[in-house]
């Protein structure tokens, strides 16, 4: 029997995540994870025949909006959108040097020495370089850790919105993609902004467009 987690769930099982939401340290037998002694009051989960206890302790200064069906619950606080924007200038900056210096050993600059022409094949084939880089470098770090170098240095991650882990290579990888594809090929910084400053007007969970179509946070690590 092996133990190995299955294709496309990560590099590590998921029981083994740190950052997986856990229930309370003192889950017992009056817990949602285990029946009250004496069974199950009438009338409902709760001990006085209420609704049922949230399953993460949602309500503390964690539980993100309190409700029992609230999936921040059990989660740290969503990380402040401007953080996130310079954490991503960060990243851009990282890449973008490695993008430059690449295109020019490859000779895929997009401008002729004179700097006043674009050569449309070169200019494809930084693009491609770009693409590539981003969304590689997304992916193999959101999915190692949660967290770019931008995201390590300021304290947040990215997280499943479902259950609090580290994002899947998949996941990680459909996050990447929407973000840096139209980015490197057509819409270059506007993109971006749209899709990262989606956050900063998204209720409740500051997801930017490409945390909605991964399902996934970004939440502070501080």
């Amino acid at each position: 029997m092996t133990t190995e987690p299955p294709p496309g769930s990560g590099d590590r099982p998921p029981e083994d995540d740190p950052f997986r939401k856990q229930p309370p340290s003192d889950a017992g037998s009056g817990s949602p994870y285990g029946t009250p002694p004496g069974g199950t009051p009438p009338g409902g989960g709760g001990p006085y025949g209420g609704p049922p206890p949230p399953p993460y302790g949602g309500g503390g200064p964690y539980g993100g909006y309190g409700g029992p069906e609230d999936p921040l619950a059990g989660m740290p606080p969503l990380a402040d959108s401007a953080k996130r924007t310079l954490a991503r200038i960060i990243d851009m900056i990282l890449v973008g040097v490695v993008v430059v210096l690449l295109s020019w050993a490859f000779g895929v600059g997009e401008y002729d020495l004179a700097g006043d022409d674009i050569d449309t094949a070169a200019s494809f084939g930084q693009s491609t370089i770009a693409a590539v880089l981003y969304v590689a470098y997304d992916t193999l770090m959101i999915s190692r850790s949660g967290q770019t170098l931008g995201k390590k240095w300021l304290k947040m991650r990215v997280a499943n919105l479902d259950n609090g882990a580290t994002p899947s290579v998949q996941t990680a990888l459909i996050r990447a993609a929407v973000l840096w594809l139209p980015f490197a090929f057509c819409c270059a910084c506007i993109w971006t902004a749209i899709s990262g400053g989606w956050s900063y007007f998204d209720k409740p969970y500051k997801q930017g467009l490409h945390d909605k179509a991964a399902k996934t946070v970004v939440v502070a690590t501080d």
